[in-house]
């Protein structure tokens, strides 16, 4: 039987205005597809004019710029049920999708459904959930006392996965693939009886003891910075979004 990790998987991501997911803009996004370890890759990818001035610290690390945007972007409506549309195909094929740090993409793609659909992404979904697997979450629960950072690039460098074009949505994607099938071989005895659906429910509770962990931490600094303990996807945003 072919284990998950070598089997078929997909991957989400999205570069934005800025790190805020009840104000702040898709202005790419990608999908990959890849039914089997080593297999082909499919992907889609879209580019939007988000409406709203693109912030030059957001332009250094994607490097796409309001004059790009404007004239090759299109309009965010109807990107944002392509988007969702796309991964609820994800859903129909039984495929796990692989989002680095969900809560944003998944949040800020619901937040944008709303803001342009007057719809969410869980009706886009018909209410059932995708199968997420986030290599953040399972990085951090399977080898929790590791020094370091768990950037995407910082994780990239210790499974040794290649990334180019960081910041790329495709390539973004694409590595944290090719990162979750690093992660279920290393942590193989742990993970491989486990199902992505079985993995799926372990990471809400992972991450949500990891979010309290991160809020004590924030604590004894005298930070007030808030962690939000949700996972994959971030409750309904307040009304002043």
């Amino acid at each position: 039987m072919t284990r998950w990790y070598e089997g078929p998987l997909a991957a989400f991501d999205t570069e934005t205005t800025g790190v805020d997911v009840e104000q702040d803009r898709i202005v790419s996004a990608a999908l990959i597809v890849q039914e089997c370890a080593g297999g082909r890759v499919r992907s889609t990818r879209w580019l939007v004019n988000p409406g709203i001035p693109v912030p030059p610290g957001a332009t250094e690390v994607h490097g796409l710029t309001d004059e790009h945007l404007q004239r090759n972007g299109r309009w965010p409506a109807p990107v944002v049920e392509e988007i969702a549309r796309a991964l609820g195909e994800q859903l129909v094929a039984g495929r796990p999708v692989v989002v680095m740090n969900a809560p944003f993409d998944l949040t800020l793609l619901d937040r944008e459904l709303r803001r342009h659909r007057a719809s969410t992404l869980a009706r886009y979904l018909d209410n059932r959930p995708l199968t997420v697997l986030d290599p953040r979450v399972l990085d951090k629960h399977l080898d929790r006392y590791r020094k370091g950072r768990r950037t995407l690039t910082d994780l990239c460098a210790h499974y040794g996965i290649e990334l180019e074009a960081a910041h790329d949505a495709a390539a973004d994607a694409l590595a944290s693939l090719e990162l979750v099938r690093a992660v279920g071989r290393r942590f193989a005895a742990r993970l491989e009886r486990l199902t992505p659906a079985e993995l799926h429910t372990l990471q809400a509770v992972w991450h949500a003891a990891q979010a309290r962990g991160l809020q004590a931490w924030f604590a004894r600094q005298g930070t007030p910075e808030a962690v939000d303990p949700h996972w994959p996807l971030r409750p309904e945003m307040p009304a002043a979004a």
